[in-house]
């Protein structure tokens, strides 16, 4: 079950960047309209998961449900964020610069205080920050849009680190399925906010096929079951074999890049990019000191974006 498990995750939010891609495609949903409808759905599972006793115990107190809700306006624009950068790059390309939220991570809590990263961890920061650099260089090169797509993931790797901060100081004692009810749901409210003040668009109707069953896709398996899946590996993996799944998936969505996007090619510099990125960031999360042990998960991140969060890119 533990490798089924940590297969799912890898392959569906690997596959959930390309999904956004389809999702927001001609004739499909605009992007921040299609990512709170996205959102939407996930709640509605989840209110049903709950009505069934399955979701466990949520925020307990008013202070900690507002700390929730907060955590989930800052996803709600961190999704904004990945769905107006994947309008400009691929979702491979995308997949590898978010591959740099354990590192962004790291930054953000040692900035705040709550944890001191090891010098092992800065090095292959460093490097994976070196790639992103490479990476914005040859899409700025390439367009001004493009350059833009990656400032905007990034930037959206910033919002979901913080989110993350959040909920580790503030929801920690609370069960993930019902703590998502509240924080999936501000985000989507966030997001039907910025669809109504930046977009002009409606959803279509009737809905299209092909990015209806890629926002159902997002919503069932990039939200819902994959979060399953990936608390079952933190039950019964340790933490550092889990994060290896932040260098699997960014391979598995260039490949079906490689196979399916047709409107953003990439160049050999971005791949050169993308390697010394992903080579950072196994750098940062595989290299400890010899009697360092590997520590294990207590409890996961709320949503991935990879999708976003990967959730969840997620």
């Amino acid at each position: 079950m533990t490798v089924l498990a940590y297969v799912g995750c890898a392959l569906i939010w690997g596959t959930t960047w390309f999904a956004i891609r389809v999702n927001m495609a001609p004739g499909g949903y605009p992007p921040f309209a299609g990512a709170a409808i996205r959102f939407l759905v996930a709640v509605l599972v989840l209110v049903v998961v709950n009505a069934m006793g399955w979701a466990g115990r949520g925020p307990r107190s008013g202070r900690q449900r507002a700390y929730v809700v907060g955590a989930g306006v800052l996803c709600g624009l961190g999704y904004g964020l990945v769905y107006a950068g994947e309008t400009r790059i691929s979702g491979g390309l995308a997949a590898v610069i978010f591959g740099t939220l354990p590192l962004v991570t790291a930054l953000t809590t040692y900035v705040a205080g709550t944890e001191r990263p090891r010098p092992g961890f800065l090095a292959g920061s460093a490097v994976a920050l070196a790639g992103i650099a490479l990476i914005y260089a040859d899409r700025i090169g390439t367009s001004t849009t493009q350059a833009a797509g990656v400032a905007l993931i990034f930037a959206s790797v910033v919002v979901c680190a913080l989110y993350n901060l959040i909920l580790k100081v503030h929801a920690r004692d609370t069960a993930p399925l019902a703590t998502n009810i509240p924080f999936l749901g501000a985000a989507a409210v966030s997001l039907a906010l910025f669809a109504a003040a930046f977009e002009r668009q409606l959803p279509p109707w009737p809905p299209a096929l092909r990015p209806t069953l890629a926002l159902l896709y997002l919503a069932i398996f990039g939200s819902v079951i994959t979060f399953a899946l990936y608390f079952h590996l933190l039950r019964h993996m340790r933490l550092t074999a889990v994060s290896t799944l932040v260098l699997v998936e960014p391979v598995i969505a260039l490949v079906i890049d490689a196979a399916w996007e047709r409107d953003i090619r990439l160049g050999g510099r971005t791949y050169a990019g993308a390697a010394l990125t992903l080579v950072g960031v196994a750098i940062s999360l595989l290299l400890r000191p010899r009697n360092s042990p590997s520590p294990r998960a207590a409890s996961p991140p709320p949503e991935r974006p990879r999708e976003v969060d990967t959730a969840q890119s997620r």
